[in-house]
């Protein structure tokens, strides 16, 4: 496949990278050092699975640069989900699929409204990765995780056929035929680990240690389910009790990238996050008070470390 990738962070640096070493021709859009980097040396992901390198000089500056594409991989942060859809729609890869692999619920509905709908794919990933310097990612662990499905039965080839080479490629890839469930599922548990890690400014091993912020990850949870459930997804009444005793079987030293991002100065994604549980929950008319708590007690952080801080 001709793959162009969006956003060569983590995610999207670690999966691009595997799927070039398996043939694939990727094409990474990135900007800044890790651009340059990349022009110069290529790639390099350190992964407990086997180094991977990329070919100097596989990455273009901006979207408008692509050519024809047979699959485009978003990864960016949520708040250019927009930007990457207007810019896909006037460029070569126009008429491509689209697999998002972003956090959050809003990301699909954005892509959706701006391009075809059989051409969006739903995806989530789990993975631990980040960019360690300009050219070279780290992935942490041996997960590396994948589930994708359609939207719409019309693109159900289309999802088997991209199933097919993240496999082929070595990726752990899972299909599903309720992409939306499964894209709450990891929601819930994210906007749980975000905001207590955020707010705490600890790992989850402390959080849920302390009787009182583990009350908070459960019912901040809880209150995404009630959201779910009221937009039609099909998640079980208990769902909240399911992720809090996973976050017992975390590392204690296990936190966010909301929280790294905070402790950085960096922008946040808390709008797409509590914020966004909060935007639907007001369409829905359900209350959520923990989580609206959270996005006024991170609000001043949004944009990155308030200026005089």
């Amino acid at each position: 496949m001709r793959i162009a990738v969006i956003g060569a962070g983590g995610v999207g640096g670690y999966f691009g990278a595997r799927l070039a070493a398996a043939g694939n021709e990727v094409t990474f859009v990135a900007r800044g050092g890790h651009l340059e980097a990349m022009r110069r040396s290529g790639l390099v992901v350190h992964s407990p699975l086997g180094e991977l390198r990329t070919s100097p000089g596989s990455v273009v500056a901006s979207i408008s640069e692509l050519g024809t594409t047979d699959l485009v991989l978003v990864a960016v942060k949520l708040w250019d989900t927009e930007a990457v859809a207007e810019e896909l729609r006037t460029s070569a890869a126009h008429e491509a699929p689209v697999l998002s692999l972003q956090n959050g619920v809003h990301k699909d509905e954005i892509l959706r409204g701006r391009l075809t709908d059989e051409q969006v794919l739903g995806g989530v990933c789990f993975i631990s990765a980040f960019i360690e310097e300009p050219g070279v990612v780290r992935h942490n662990s041996a997960l590396q995780k994948v589930v994708l499905g359609p939207y719409r039965s019309a693109s159900a080839a289309t999802g088997r056929a991209v199933l097919a080479t993240f496999r082929d490629a070595g990726i752990d890839a899972e299909g599903s035929d309720d992409i939306e469930r499964a894209i709450w599922e990891k929601f819930v548990f994210l906007v749980g680990l975000s905001a207590t890690t955020a707010t705490v400014r600890q790992p989850v091993g402390v959080v849920r240690a302390n009787e009182r912020s583990r009350r908070l990850l459960y019912e901040v949870m809880a209150e995404t389910v009630a959201v779910a459930r009221a937009s039609g997804v099909r998640l079980d009444s208990d769902f909240a009790d399911d992720r809090l005793a996973f976050c017992d079987t975390l590392p204690a030293a296990m936190t966010s990238s909301m929280h790294n991002d905070l402790e950085k100065g960096n922008r946040l994604e808390l709008p797409w996050l509590s914020g966004g549980v909060v935007d639907l929950a007001d369409r829905l008319d359900v209350p959520v008070p923990r989580n609206r708590t959270v996005a006024d007690i991170l609000a001043p952080y949004v944009l990155g470390r308030p200026t005089g801080s």
